[in-house]
């Protein structure tokens, strides 16, 4: 865990991202990528090349990923195919280690928490009753609405607002440089895990605290 560069007593609240964060699905992404790669013909990609490009706004690197721009229209039967593969390999994802007891340790300090996720609302809802994990957040939201930079950002701010929570007074724990981005923008406080689709080298460059995992984030948190 690198050093903090906030002081963990001033937070109350964690909001946490759900992919590579508080869910283990680096191999279904992996897998909905190169179900991309082979519907159009490109060589399939190894997951630490993955980390090493993985970014937000996703059209970019898709089009990166493909070697050309994509039509009208394309966007949406690339998603397609990779929210199949993706479907078909979710149930054998599991939890990030440590949670849901981490979780439970938070709540046990008398604070709050709350998940936001970019995957979209109709799909994280649901998935997070079905884990028996709803109990644990104040708010769950994904992805309402499409923004024109593909950025948590402006979804943090509503979060938050929805919540009438002090951004000044919060934590977001996720595992892109996105979600440290976010939270610099939403004047919030963020901590990057090294579990998901970035490797660490690139979430240390901006700045953020970075954890080997959720547990050691909010040890980190408590003082530990």
């Amino acid at each position: 865990m690198t050093e903090l560069t906030f002081d963990p007593n001033d937070i109350t609240h964690i909001v946490w991202d759900w992919n590579g964060t508080l869910l283990d699905d680096n191999h279904a992404n992996l897998s909905a990528v190169n179900a991309v790669c082979a519907a159009y013909g490109v060589d399939p990609v190894e997951l630490d090349h993955w980390r090493s490009v993985f970014r937000r706004p996703l059209v970019p690197l898709y089009e990166e990923l493909l070697g050309r721009a994509l039509a009208v229209g394309e966007w949406e039967r690339l998603e397609k195919l990779y929210d199949e593969d993706y479907l078909r390999h979710l149930p054998a994802c599991r939890l990030a280690q440590g949670v849901p007891d981490v979780l439970l340790d938070w709540a046990g300090l008398g604070r709050t928490q709350s998940l936001l996720s970019m995957a979209s609302h109709d799909h994280v809802v649901p998935l997070i009753a079905e884990r028996g994990l709803a109990a644990h957040f104040t708010r769950v939201d994904g992805r309402r609405y499409d923004t024109e930079v593909d950025s948590k950002a402006e979804h943090l701010v509503h979060h938050l607002s929805g919540q009438d929570i002090d951004p000044s007074r919060v934590v977001l724990i996720g595992d892109i440089d996105d979600d440290a981005r976010a939270a610099h923008a939403a004047g919030a406080h963020s901590i990057l895990v090294s579990t998901g689709l970035m490797a660490p080298e690139r979430l240390a460059a901006t700045g953020a605290p970075v954890a080997e995992s959720p547990v050691a984030a909010v040890r980190a948190l408590r003082g530990l």
